[in-house]
Formats: C-alpha cells, sequence, structure tokens
C-alpha cells in the first residue's frame, strides 16, 4: 500500500473586489481556532493572499476526500470570518495594479529581492501529492519512470485559464507562470540516487536556488517525508477531483515500484519532448492534442485510455478502479475546472468565475462507501 497526502495552495480574495486579499495572516489564526482544523494544518505560503493546506499521511481515499473537504471548509469560514472568500483556482482571474506583500521571513524575502517580478506574478496554486516510498533509491527509480506521465496530469488537473481579467487561451497558465523560475519542468533523469543527491548538491553550490525547496521539479525526493512529491497538478475546483488525481498519481509510483523491483526497462524520453509534452498539456487541457509518454501526437481520450492501461493493475491492488473511473467519466462529461471557469466567463462574466471558484462543493458519494467530511 502506497501512502498519499495532498498539500493544496489557496487565493484569498476581497469579498467586494475579487482582488486578492493579503489577509493570510489573520485567515490562518481564525482557522487553528476552529475545532475542524488546526495550526499544523494550515501554512503561509509566498504572498500574503495565499495560503496552503496539508492533509496527514492517508491509505485510502475516502480518507483523503475527507480530509480535504474538511480543511476547505474551515479555511472558507475563516476566510469569511475576515472578511474574504477563499478561492480554488490556479491563477488570479484579477489582480491590483500594486504587489502583493511577501509574507515576512527570511527565505521568502530573499525570493523577493532575488526575483522581484517573478514573486510579484506569482499569484498561483498548485495541488501536491506525496506518495510514500521505501527509501530514496527507490524514490529515484519512481522518479525516473512516471516523468513521462506527469504532462497527463498536467492535462488532466488544467484549473487556470485566466489573468488579469481575460482567458488567457491556455487551459493551465499557473504552469507557464511557474515555468519561469530556474528549475522547473521534467524531472531530469537520474543514474540512482546518489547521482541525484550530487545534482542537488551542486545545484545548491552554485547559488541559482537558496534551498532545495527550490527545486521546482514536476516531480522530487521530498527533503521532509520519505516521499516522492509530485508538483504538476493547478489545485483543484472539487475536493473529489484533487481525490482523483492523488489515486492516479499513487497509482503511477506503485507501478514504477513494482516495475523497478521486477526489473522492467523503461524509455527515458529525451527532455525536449517532455518539456514539450507539458506546454502542449498547459495549452489545451483535455481540448486538444497532446504528447503520450511514448513521444506520440494522441488525442485526451487516447491518452487516458493508454494511461488508464498502465495504472490498471495498482488501481486494483488499492482498491480504488471504480472510483478512478467514475470520477474520470464525470471530468470528460463536465471538463476540467479550465473549462468550467471558461463557461462560467462565457454566462456570466468574471463575477461568475470568481463565484464558481469560491464555492466549496460537497464530494459526491460516486462508490459504495460515499466520501465524507
Amino acid at each position: 500500500m502506497v501512502t498519499v497526502g495532498v498539500e493544496e495552495e489557496y487565493l484569498l480574495l476581497h469579498a467586494d473586489t475579487g482582488m486578492p486579499a493579503p489577509l493570510a495572516r489573520a485567515v490562518r489564526q481564525a482557522a487553528g481556532l476552529d475545532s475542524i482544523a488546526s495550526v499544523q494544518e494550515v501554512q503561509s505560503e509566498l504572498l500574503q493572499a495565499q495560503i496552503e493546506v496539508a492533509t496527514p499521511v492517508c491509505d485510502g481515499l475516502s480518507e483523503v476526500g475527507g480530509h480535504l473537504l474538511r480543511l476547505r471548509h474551515a479555511m472558507a469560514l475563516a476566510a469569511e470570518a475576515n472578511g474574504c472568500r477563499l478561492a480554488m483556482t490556479g491563477t488570479a482571474a484579477i489582480r491590483d495594479t500594486g504587489p502583493v506583500p511577501v509574507t515576512p521571513t527570511a527565505r521568502y524575502v530573499g525570493m523577493r529581492s532575488y526575483a522581484p517580478q517573478l514573486v510579484q506574478e506569482q499569484l498561483i496554486n498548485g495541488m501536491h501529492v506525496h506518495l510514500g516510498v521505501p527509501d530514496r533509491e527507490a524514490g529515484v527509480e519512481v522518479l525516473n519512470r512516471i516523468r513521462g506521465w506527469l504532462p497527463a496530469l498536467v492535462a488532466l488537473s488544467a484549473n487556470s485559464p485566466m489573468w488579469d481579467g481575460h482567458d488567457t487561451g491556455f487551459a493551465s497558465w499557473r504552469t507557464i507562470v511557474f515555468g519561469r523560475w530556474p528549475l522547473t519542468g521534467p524531472t531530469p533523469v537520474f543514474d540512482g540516487v546518489r547521482d541525484y543527491e550530487r545534482r542537488v548538491e551542486r545545484l545548491l553550490e552554485s547559488g541559482i536556488v537558496a534551498d532545495a525547496g527550490q527545486i521546482y521539479w514536476q516531480a522530487r525526493l521530498s527533503e521532509k517525508y520519505p516521499t516522492v512529491e509530485v508538483r504538476c497538478p493547478d489545485v483543484q475546483l472539487r475536493a473529489d477531483e484533487a481525490v482523483l488525481l492523488a489515486a492516479i498519481a499513487r497509482a503511477l509510483v506503485a507501478t514504477a515500484l513494482r516495475e523497478a523491483q521486477e526489473g522492467c526497462a523503461y524509455t527515458a524520453g529525451p527532455v525536449e519532448l517532455v518539456q514539450a509534452a507539458t506546454w502542449q498539456a498547459a495549452r489545451h487541457g483535455l481540448n486538444g492534442p497532446l504528447i503520450g509518454p511514448d513521444a506520440r501526437r494522441c488525442t485526451a481520450r487516447d491518452m487516458i485510455a493508454t494511461l488508464m492501461r498502465h495504472i490498471a493493475p495498482a488501481l486494483d491492488d488499492h482498491g480504488d478502479r471504480r472510483d478512478v473511473t467514475s470520477l474520470l467519466h464525470r471530468l470528460l462529461q463536465d471538463g476540467t475546472g479550465a473549462d468550467q471557469q471558461r463557461q462560467a466567463l462565457t454566462t456570466g462574466g468574471l463575477a461568475a468565475v470568481i463565484d464558481l471558484t469560491t464555492t466549496v462543493l460537497p464530494l459526491v458519494a460516486w462508490s459504495r462507501d460515499p466520501i465524507r467530511s
């Protein structure tokens, strides 16, 4: 059983204008006083209009979903108590002309000094999935084997089409904005854990990044936990969409661990093709041509079918296939978060987009054992 934990980043918006609201400290304090959230589960982010939550380590999807819904409700209530709204979107739909204040820690102040414009425009929110691995050597095996599949997660999770009041034409504009930092995008291929650690050490020695936390590859080894951290998805509109992505990420990791144990060969796609696949996924989401892990052009439905064949045994081992199949079916019917934001923009303008992204929706009872908060 591969354990799973999820981190989500949210925006805080002024209730009257929809502009980013630098009230993270007050919201965090209010949430920590609530009986359904603790201070340990709520963290500050780079900008004071952002806040992050983290679930405990979980074994099953119902556990993940329950914690995410609980934390979303706690944050939404704390935000409302401070005159703002919690937004579950990968990018801010509208922004003030002036910069949002940075959270006053040495690390974040240093980042602002190093790259002020990038920090000013870092009003983006992701979802990070931590998957348990036996050790760091196994973790590097996983990184090498899942890298070609991560663009599929970018496409499935796309929830950030809006920026500066208009549709960017990208399903995941967050992926593009985030890609401007020095170390982002596809994870390199490593020759074992010593190679991984040596290369990270060299990056730190170069001064390009101040700490390992600024190595923003799509997947990396956690420096805090015995996990592989998958970092490429946008934060999701719905908690059960986040559960779907967590389940797929877990199945990818479990499949990689099994293949490594059995000595199965794998193909390490050229970095330029994986990079292009990521860009293509960010551009189109599920509504255009994609590049599969075999580096061939494919449709979204073909990509999803190939992905499901690849991870089916792992889904069965975890008892997740039924839930994942149901949620994928709904995703194909309703569209990604980006699709839903665009529909809201068409029917109701920016106000409808903000209403959509600030509504905490219930988890759907899609299985025999409904996920509950």
